[in-house]
C-alpha cells in the first residue's frame, strides 16, 4: 500500500495553504475568514474534476481523437447541517474537437469513473454522482 503525505500550514485567521509531498501548494480559506483561497470541501470537487479529466483526455489522446479543448464542470449539493457533507455531484464533460467520436468519450468517461479515477472511487456509494457529456464541433488546432 502507497503512502502519501501532505500538510495543511496554518498562516492567519482561517487560511492555510496545503503542500504535497511534491511542495505542490495550494491556498486554503473560508468566507468567514479573508476568503483568499478555496475551500476546502470545493477542493474535493476539484480533486474529482481534475483526476477524471486526467483519465478522460489521456484515454481519448490514445484513440487518436482530434480534441482541441476539454473541460469537466462539476455542480454539487451539500447537506444543509453540519457536518455538510457532499449528497450529490453531476460531473458535466464537454469535448471540443474535429469529428469526435461520441462512442470512445462514453467509454473514456466510464473507464475513468469505473476503474481509473480514485477520487471517483473514493466518493461512489457515499455522494450519489451523475454524468453527462456535450460534444461540440471545433476545428482541429
Amino acid at each position: 500500500m502507497n503512502e502519501y503525505t501532505i500538510t495543511a500550514r496554518w498562516v492567519r485567521n482561517l487560511q492555510f495553504v496545503g503542500t504535497d509531498g511534491g511542495g505542490h501548494s495550494v491556498v486554503m480559506d473560508s468566507p468567514l475568514g479573508e476568503n483568499t483561497g478555496m475551500r476546502p470541501a470545493e477542493l474535493l470537487m476539484v480533486a474529482l474534476a481534475g483526476c477524471t479529466a486526467m483519465d478522460v483526455i489521456s484515454i481519448l489522446q490514445k484513440k487518436q481523437q482530434k480534441v482541441v479543448d476539454f473541460e469537466v464542470k462539476i455542480t454539487g449539493q451539500r447537506r444543509p447541517d453540519h457536518p455538510r457533507a457532499w449528497t450529490r455531484m453531476h460531473i458535466e464533460y464537454i469535448v471540443r474537437g474535429k469529428e469526435v467520436d461520441r462512442a470512445a468519450v462514453e467509454r473514456a468517461v466510464e473507464l475513468s469513473t469505473t476503474k481509473y479515477c480514485s477520487v471517483h472511487a473514493t466518493l461512489e456509494g457515499k455522494v450519489e454522482m451523475t454524468h453527462s457529456i456535450t460534444i461540440e464541433e471545433a476545428e482541429a488546432r
